[in-house]
């Protein structure tokens, strides 16, 4: 697999957020509990992974990783995840791109999981940030079967994955 760089940044079950149709505004519960987020990126049919930073002192050091981080004061989940993707990949998503969501009881707390599609074209648009050692597109499937992935991620990346094709997607 390579790796793009390009410088110049205990699953628990929670609650769905499923269908989301572009223009139309949902409303989400308080994101107060929220101590991050995350985004299954696809471009095209393929899905956006970031390869970790080998630092040790990092959780899941040299792993295959989704956008995404810490929510910060104020924030609600759906912009934190807009705002660590664009500071990790360089894309600016709008709200109406998220096509999912579901919360996810983790240890330090809990994390709401989304997901979004776009053209293949966004590829090109990608510009690497300063965290992690690249980036690449990956068929979904094969994310979560990669034992380099962090666990609970492709556990997640499952769940969606189930769910369209539930969905008749």
């Amino acid at each position: 697999m390579s790796i793009n760089r390009i410088k110049s940044g205990a699953v628990g079950l929670g609650l769905d957020y499923i269908g989301q149709e572009a223009g139309k505004h949902v409303e989400f519960m308080s994101d107060d509990h929220i101590v991050g987020a995350k985004l299954a990126l696809f471009l095209g049919g393929a899905l956006l992974v970031i390869r970790r930073d080998d630092d040790p002192d990092i959780p899941w050091p040299g792993h295959l990783d989704l956008p995404g981080g810490g929510r910060e004061a104020g924030e609600t989940a759906e912009v934190c995840v807009l705002r660590e993707t664009r500071e990790e990949v360089g894309l600016r998503l709008g709200v109406d791109a998220l096509v999912y969501r579901r919360d996810y009881t983790r240890p330090h707390g809990t994390v709401a999981f989304f997901a979004a599609h776009l053209p293949i074209d966004a590829a090109g648009q990608v510009v690497f940030g300063d965290e992690g050692q690249g980036w690449m597109l990956m068929a979904a499937g094969d994310f979560v079967a990669c034992d380099d992935a962090v666990p609970h991620f492709r556990e997640q990346v499952a769940a969606y994955l189930s769910h369209l094709s539930g969905a008749g997607r």
